[in-house]
């Protein structure tokens, strides 16, 4: 493959909800680019994006695919992502290079959830981006209709380019109203063709359309469109390109990946109104050393810089990372400096990928998207650059994990290689975590979904070779009291020679503080030496309390007074005597079981409110405000306890059709109610 500058790249994310053809849009453009004879099919597990194992079993793509297209003397990278919500992840990664969009939308199916997720997350980053209606030769499409939807959701910047010609099986093509001629498909190659009268009529209305929009680029074609005059095709293309580029337009396409009409146009389209790399904001970032703000040029000539936006865990080649030159030029057995980690590395294997394919390359140009294999110390999301001209990068962001299941090791060796299988995805996938509850000593697996888990659990069995079972994580239940009293806790004992002598008396009451130990011993009834022998017998009880054994919270102890024994008393025997004293006293203050209660922000659209509010009430949930957002959306402020919310996000995405998203953080300790405390604590009694 030839060494493309900047200004002959395209760095494109395709978008869109799951299944509306993302991936066969990418093999059609490969098949007319002249990279491959047939298309593959999802369905088949025979494409060049949808590789892995998993997205040929599941039929879904679940990674973005790198697929570099060599096209009229210049080159896409296209980046194929998953439209399945619960590998968000992948998205980002990809809208962290990409400078244009094209967001897939299934015709029969009109405008989804991931249309919209995609649409939020381009406006979000101001990515110019081709609305590609695909499917046009499905049954019933009316594509007038699905015009004026997308305008009515997404504003009047949506502006068609295509009337097409035809319906379902026989559609073969549209009118391309921006240079006013018909493009007529047979599966192979595409032909101009005159424009007949009756496709005039509807071509007047989305022609002045495609008029004003032009006029209102520019304040001269404003003029000229009011004294009546007629703008050239060169002011057309110029005045629509640069409104893709602004954000202030973008072009609706139509298009069938299946019958392969309409992919040559996009593929002449995306280079004509999306932007290269160096059309839009230089490259920004901070001096490591200094945190000064530093900026870079898209240049061959400028210091070298790229960031990671992408791994890849290979159990045979070792970890590959995907990156995008942001200056510079990045060579074959170059040393480059990594500022996150402050470790130099090695460019030893340089190339690109399409799919898995890897293509050899001496060097990568600014602008252009690359891989390199056996970066030890590089992870997605850091910045490598040359060492005498340090450059770092602001981090990829990506979503925190939503769902939590604990995963146990099946077997022995499951459990010796769980680590370092897991460290590994985690180099792969930032949106999932693993951590250890060290009080439940459970392994919590953190993802966006249950598919994401069942895919993280599968590839562990299949690449890893570790098995392991997900359940519902333990609850970290504490214990307390809601009385106080007053008891004394005596150790004697006598078995021959010395003795062990201790006796206290303590009073227990609640706190605020989490433990709060004080001492009123008068007359040395208690020896000094052994009140902190005291503290600690009481420091180390707390840790098991008297109902099922879980660790008690917000209690004060305060030591009255006590006896010893000149000869007998220790600091263990009152070390014994305090815990003694402890399981008496907490039996006799009205001990009660607390529950982790959780904050929740909950961002759903205006209309699923109310299913919101009736579920959070069914969950013991409370709600304490909610908030208008500039986007429409409302942000609903809730508190639930914690064991009515490890399943919200698969019932979130249930209420609100994935519209819905969250976020939660623990806030405090309640009280358990009766009737739930009574089955929990009979649970840990027979656990």
């Amino acid at each position: 493959m030839n060494n493309y500058n900047a200004d002959k790249i395209r760095n494109i994310a395709f978008l869109g909800h799951h299944g509306s053809g993302k991936t066969t849009l990418t093999e059609t453009m490969l098949m007319t680019a002249g990279l491959i004879k047939r298309c593959g099919k999802v369905e088949d597990g025979n494409t060049l994006s949808d590789y892995d194992k998993e997205e040929k079993s599941r039929q879904v793509s679940i990674y973005t695919s790198l697929i570099p297209i060599e096209w009229k003397e210049h080159k896409y990278n296209i980046l194929d992502t998953p439209g399945y919500f619960d590998f968000v992840g992948e998205v980002h990664s990809a809208l962290r290079v990409a400078r244009g969009a094209v967001i897939v939308v299934d015709a029969s199916s009109g405008i989804e959830v991931g249309t919209e997720k995609a649409w939020t997350l381009t406006r979000k980053r101001d990515i110019p981006t081709i609305l590609y209606i695909n499917k046009m030769d499905k049954e019933n499409i009316n594509y007038d209709k699905l015009v004026n939807e997308l305008r009515e959701k997404f504003g009047k910047a949506i502006i068609p380019f295509h009337i097409p010609i035809g319906k379902e099986g026989d559609f073969k093509g549209f009118v391309n109203i921006v240079d006013m001629k018909a493009r007529i498909y047979d599966g192979k190659t595409c032909k101009d063709a005159e424009i007949w009268p009756e496709k005039e009529v509807k071509m007047g209305n989305y022609r002045d359309m495609l008029i004003e929009s032009v006029a209102e680029s520019d304040d001269e074609l404003l003029e000229k469109y009011f004294e009546g005059e007629e703008f050239t095709e060169e002011e057309i293309h110029k005045a629509l390109r640069n409104g893709v580029i602004e954000g202030k337009l973008i072009p609706v396409l139509c298009g069938s990946s299946n019958l392969n009409v309409g992919t040559e146009t996009l593929l002449d389209m995306m280079w004509d109104y999306l932007p290269s790399p160096k059309d839009l904001q230089k490259p920004h970032g901070i001096n490591p050393n200094t945190e000064e703000k530093i900026e870079r040029n898209i240049e061959p000539t400028d210091p070298f810089s790229a960031i990671i936006f992408k791994t890849i865990a290979d159990p045979y080649i070792g970890k590959i990372s995907l990156f995008q030159v942001r200056s510079g030029v990045i060579r074959k057995e170059d040393e480059v400096y990594n500022p996150n980690t402050d470790e130099m590395e090695r460019i030893g294997h340089l190339f690109l990928l399409r799919g898995k394919e890897q293509i050899e390359v001496n060097e990568l140009q600014a602008g252009d998207i690359g891989a390199v294999s056996k970066l030890n110390n590089t992870h997605t999301g850091d910045t490598l650059c040359d060492k005498n001209n340090p450059i770092k990068y602001r981090p990829i962001p990506f979503p925190e994990p939503t769902l939590f299941m604990a995963g146990k090791p099946v077997t022995k060796n499951d459990e010796e290689k769980i680590g370092p299988a897991l460290h590994k995805l985690l180099d792969e996938d930032k949106t999932f975590s693993v951590t250890r509850n060290n009080e439940t000593k459970e392994l919590l697996i953190g993802g966006q979904g249950i598919t994401q888990l069942d895919v993280i659990k599968t590839k562990l069995k299949n690449v890893f070779g570790v098995n392991i079972d997900l359940s519902d994580p333990k609850i970290a239940y504490r214990e307390t009291i809601k009385g106080d009293c007053t008891v004394q806790g005596k150790h004697k004992k006598q078995s021959g020679g010395a003795g062990q002598y201790g006796d206290v008396i303590i009073k227990f009451e609640s706190s605020t503080d989490e433990f709060e130990f004080k001492e009123e011993v008068f007359g040395g009834s208690v020896p000094r030496q052994y009140i902190p022998a005291v503290e600690k017998g009481l420091r180390e009880a707390i840790s098991k309390g008297v109902l099922a054994g879980y660790p008690v919270v917000n209690l004060r102890a305060t030591l009255l007074d006590g006896s010893y024994h000149p000869v007998d008393s220790s600091e263990m025997a009152f070390k014994i005597a305090a815990s003694l004293a402890f399981k008496k006293g907490l039996k006799e203050a009205k001990p009660v079981l607390l529950e982790p209660i959780m904050k929740v922000e909950i961002t759903i659209p205006d209309e699923y409110m109310g299913d919101i509010m009736g579920d959070m009430n069914k969950r013991r949930g409370r709600i304490l405000g909610m908030e208008p957002q500039q986007d429409g959306t409302q942000l609903v402020i809730a508190e639930a306890p914690q064991s009515e919310m490890f399943k919200y996000t698969i019932d979130l995405k249930s209420m609100t059709q994935a519209r819905g998203s969250f976020v939660m953080e623990f806030a405090r300790y309640e009280e358990v109610p009766s009737n739930l405390s009574e089955k929990i604590i009979a649970n840990a009694v027979n656990a």
